[in-house]
Formats: structure tokens, C-alpha cells, sequence
């Protein structure tokens, strides 16, 4: 009876800071995927042959590591889509891959990113992402016990993975996404829509059909 009361929030993943947005990496990677259909003979191949290229094998595992973690939260034929898409629609892709394997970054995306687009506030700064980290920390032991500099790297990695999907610009400015209609069909057949991600007032009811 009590169950309701004693259950603790899921604890937040917090170990994204191998790379950024990783969307280069992650179209050498798919390919990988798309002939093996195995995560893990992927990630022995690609670490294997140096596929990223990383200038020391340590640094080739992290990053291999966290492109498996990543592309493994999208479905095969997001994969598929992946592979094959424009750079914009791969940022777009790869966005939506790291909301899903990391909630907290799925949540600063729909609470605070999104959220922002939609009262039509022009800009997304630091100091937003550090009231929603605050507000987090009451319910959730890992952040509230995480050094400050670790939070900053957090925060960093976040905003440069908004860059790279060309969500905001440089200069902290909230950028639109205009998704393709076969991107935001296959966001928008999750329940509830990915669009959610994103700076964008197009709906789930818009690609349902699609």
C-alpha cells in the first residue's frame, strides 16, 4: 500500500561526456549494424579495426562505447534511416537517441528546450539548464552528490549537442527544427511522439498517418 509513497525516482544516467552529439560517428557505425544485427559483435568490430579512428585505443572503446549506447535506443529502421540520412536529419536522429538513452536529457528537452520554443522565449542559456538541474536534484541523490565541475561538463555536453543538431545557435538562440517528413513520421510513432524533443509545434497527429 505504501508503494506509491516509498518508490524512488529511476536514477538519471549521467555518463555522457565521451563526445558530443557524435552524429559522424554514428553514420560510420550504423552501417556496422545494418550487416551484423548484433550490438555487441558491432562494437567488437568497430573498436577491432579502429573504425573512429581514435588516436589511442582507450579513447576508441569510450567512443565506440557510447555511439553502441546510443544507436542501440533507436528502432532498426531508424538505424536504416540513419544510415542513408541528410546531415540534418542524422542531428535530428541523434538528438532524439540521447533523449531516450539518457532521461534527463530527455527531459531538459521537453521541459525546459521545448517548453521555451512554445511560450516563444527566443533563447536558451546556461542558467536554464541550471534551474532545471536544481530542480532535479530534490528527487534525485546522483545529482545532488555530483561534483559541481561534473555538472558544468554535463551541461557543456548538452548545449554542444544542441549546436550539432542545429537546435540553437551559436549564440544561444533556440533554432526550429524542420524535420523531414520521413524523420518526424518515425519520431512521431512513438507513444508518447519524440517530436517532444524538439523546438517544433508539429504534433503527433500530423504524422500519425504517414
Amino acid at each position: 500500500m505504501d508503494d506509491a509513497v516509498t518508490t524512488s525516482p529511476r536514477r538519471y544516467a549521467l555518463s555522457f561526456t565521451a563526445g558530443a552529439l557524435l552524429a559522424r560517428e554514428a553514420s560510420l557505425v550504423a552501417p556496422v549494424y545494418l550487416e551484423l544485427r548484433a550490438w555487441g559483435a558491432v562494437r567488437d568490430q568497430a573498436v577491432k579495426g579502429n573504425l573512429l579512428q581514435a588516436r589511442t585505443y582507450r579513447t576508441g572503446v569510450r567512443l565506440v562505447r557510447e555511439v553502441v549506447k546510443r544507436l542501440s535506443a533507436l528502432t532498426d529502421d531508424e538505424v536504416e534511416l540513419l544510415a542513408d540520412a541528410m546531415p540534418s536529419e542524422r542531428g535530428y536522429l541523434m538528438w532524439a537517441a540521447a533523449c531516450r538513452r539518457y532521461e534527463v536529457i530527455g527531459e531538459f528537452a521537453e521541459q525546459v528546450l521545448r517548453e521555451r520554443f512554445l511560450v516563444l522565449a527566443s533563447t536558451l542559456g546556461y542558467e536554464d539548464f541550471d534551474s532545471f538541474i536544481r530542480s532535479k536534484a530534490l528527487w534525485h541523490e546522483e545529482i545532488s552528490a555530483s561534483k559541481r565541475s561534473t555538472l558544468q561538463k554535463l551541461r557543456s555536453n548538452v548545449f554542444k549537442m544542441l549546436q550539432e543538431a542545429e537546435l540553437l545557435s551559436d549564440t544561444g538562440y533556440i533554432v526550429p527544427a524542420v524535420l523531414s517528413e520521413r524523420v518526424a513520421a518515425r519520431l512521431g510513432r512513438r507513444t508518447p511522439s519524440d517530436l517532444r524533443f524538439f523546438p517544433t509545434q508539429q504534433m503527433t497527429g500530423q504524422v500519425a498517418a504517414q
